[in-house]
């Protein structure tokens, strides 16, 4: 690591005004990414931010909506009586994010506020049309998610918890690395009162993205054999050492096909 100054944030007040007041300040929520590429010296901020101490956790209903506060773990979501009762496609997505110790420390809001292209939660948050809000404002997950580990959050703008409306039904396929866990591609799929919604993850090379065609098709015929036909267009897909644009398009239509049949 480089060196750097450890600031505990006492408040959301105080975080929000040491990461206006110094450029290269950076925020720590669970460290699942940050630590590593601290550890690497890919990143050298002049101070790191711990949000541990502002009391962001905890999953409360709202109506129709499911509020998770930014700091809740993996786990939590993944264990969570309500988030089981109302979405359980979403505790199923959390219960399979990499390993035991990254459920355990790894936070909702982490993993937005990075958008990492392999991430699940983004996958998530987009189909569902969840709502991420932060200390000065609510965004809307179409208009949050901008490409690879780019967002709508400004330097100095913290997410304080994410909204999830509850669909009528829903479900996330992942095909895993196995060593890290992350989704060579991940899709989630569901079905609410606007219409189908099909979200993908850990494929395009533009980051997260929701597949229209898929959405068209399910909104004529909510069935797995309704996307047999659908294609998805190779040139957007990302290639790499663990699998080929064109593998990675097929696989797309492999988990949304599996995502529509586990759908409840």
């Amino acid at each position: 690591m480089y060196e750097f100054t450890y600031h505990k944030a006492t408040s959301l007040d105080d975080a929000v005004k040491t990461l206006g007041s110094d450029a290269e300040a950076k925020p720590l929520a669970g460290g699942m990414t940050f630590i590593p590429v601290l550890k690497q010296r890919l990143a050298k901020p002049s101070t790191v931010i711990d949000l541990a101490a502002l009391g962001l956790t905890g999953i409360r209903r709202e109506g129709d909506t499911i509020v998770i506060k930014a700091m809740t773990t993996h786990r939590e979501v993944a264990n969570s009586p309500e988030v089981a009762k109302t979405i359980p496609a979403l505790a199923h997505l959390a219960g399979m994010i990499g390993d035991r110790q990254v459920r355990y420390r790894g936070t909702i809001g982490g993993s937005l506020a990075n958008n990492d292209p392999s991430a699940c939660y983004p996958a998530a948050a987009l189909a569902l049309g969840a709502t991420i809000k932060t200390t000065r404002r609510s965004i809307p997950a179409a208009d949050y998610f901008q490409g690879m580990f780019t967002t709508a959050l400004d330097p100095d703008e913290l997410i304080t918890e994410v909204a999830f409306p509850i669909p009528q039904s829903a479900a996330y396929e992942k095909f895993p690395n196995p060593a890290s866990r992350y989704a060579m591609v991940g899709v989630f799929v569901a079905k609410t009162a606007h219409g189908p919604r099909v979200a993908v993850t850990g494929a395009g090379n533009n980051g997260v993205f929701r597949h229209e065609a898929m959405e068209d098709a399910l909104a004529k015929s909510f069935t797995p054999e309704a996307l047999k036909d659908v294609s998805t267009d190779e040139s957007t897909m990302n290639a790499d050492i663990h699998a080929s644009a064109t593998y990675r398009a097929h696989l797309v239509g492999v988990m949304a096909r599996r995502a529509v049949a586990a759908c409840r």
